[in-house]
């Protein structure tokens, strides 16, 4: 089963931080209307896709594609969010993560963490080994990097632009740490606090899941869930029964340290090896160049329809053929 959880924060409305949607206001559509595509031939929130301000298609066209072909269940869960999606979905909370700049990133923290947690007991009731959790989340690597520095990992999270604004993230991160009076590694013991200050409310729902469900669990996704997992494990959660499966372009990625940051927090990975590189759109092509990379689970739903005994390169042709069928319908 796969898990997609949905999360806002203020933080992507920061010009410059975020381009997981055309603008900085319409990141605030991007997680509804990315759960919306999963099931539906474009989303119903808006009438296109979400695409980055150069027009690059959102990763859930990757997700589509591979829960097209392996026909995995697919759970959305609105773990904080503007708007609810038009599709079925298990709430936890609409509490949107704020600017961490200007107060507490997240004083619901402790209450969407007990909420999620009942949803994952449930989850663990139904006889389930193992779940995947994937999520959209704009402005979420920013807050992921926030939340690692606060903890004292000397990570730099990735982006979905092939200029990763690192020294914008810094200087928004350096802000909040005023604000709070802390320097990098002060709440390393305590990690609710670093929620609380930094976080968003899909970190705060995965943690919840994961602390509900007892069985193994596949983060899905790319830097994002480095902070879920080091949250996890100031937690004093065991990383054994922990993995993140994400793509090549993260793993790849020299803007970030996802690989060093990984061996610190102690959890190992898959890397999705899809190649767009000879798709027939420049939309799919760029992301060989460094542009979306990841997000609403593409790694892990890749991983999970190679499981089932197809190949990366089936679930790139299968993207080209959703790509198609999204501009025929563009041109109608």
């Amino acid at each position: 089963m796969m898990l997609i959880v949905l999360g806002n924060t203020e933080v992507s409305t920061i010009p410059g931080i975020s381009v997981a949607g055309a603008t900085p206001e319409l990141t605030k559509l991007t997680p509804p209307a990315d759960a919306e595509y999963l099931f539906y031939e474009k989303p119903k929130i808006i009438d296109v896709i979400p695409v980055t301000p150069e027009g690059h298609p959102t990763p859930a066209i990757i997700t589509k594609a591979a829960k097209e072909l392996a026909d995995f269940p697919v759970i959305i869960v609105r773990g904080g969010t503007y708007l609810a999606p038009l599709v079925p979905h298990m709430h936890i909370s609409d509490a949107v993560g704020r600017d961490f700049r200007k107060g507490k990133a997240l004083p619901e923290a402790v209450e969407i963490i007990g909420r999620a947690r009942i949803f994952g007991e449930q989850l663990g009731r139904l006889g389930l080994k193992e779940i995947v959790i994937g999520e959209s989340t704009p402005g979420g690597t920013t807050t992921a990097q926030a939340v690692l520095w606060a903890l004292g990992y000397d990570a730099k999270t990735s982006s979905a632009s092939p200029d990763n604004p690192q020294s914008l993230k810094a200087q928004v991160i350096e802000e909040g740490f005023r604000r709070t009076g802390i320097s990098r590694g002060d709440l390393a013991n305590k990690p609710f606090i670093a929620l609380e200050e930094f976080g968003d409310p899909m970190m705060a729902s995965i943690i919840g899941i994961s602390k509900g469900f007892g069985g193994e669990i596949v983060l899905a996704g790319g830097t994002q869930m480095l902070a879920v997992a080091a949250l996890l494990k100031a937690m004093g959660e065991e990383m054994d029964r922990f993995m993140i499966a994400t793509t090549k372009w993260v793993v790849n990625d020299r803007s970030s340290t996802f690989r060093e940051t990984a061996k610190e927090v102690g959890i190992i990975f898959y890397s999705a090896d899809l190649d767009f590189s000879r798709s027939k759109f420049k939309g799919l092509r760029d992301y060989e160049r460094g542009y979306v990379k990841e997000g609403v689970g593409a790694g892990g739903a890749t991983w999970l329809a190679v499981k089932k005994g197809f190949t990366a390169g089936e679930v790139a042709k299968k993207v080209d053929e959703l790509y198609e069928r999204l501009m025929e319908m563009g041109k109608g």
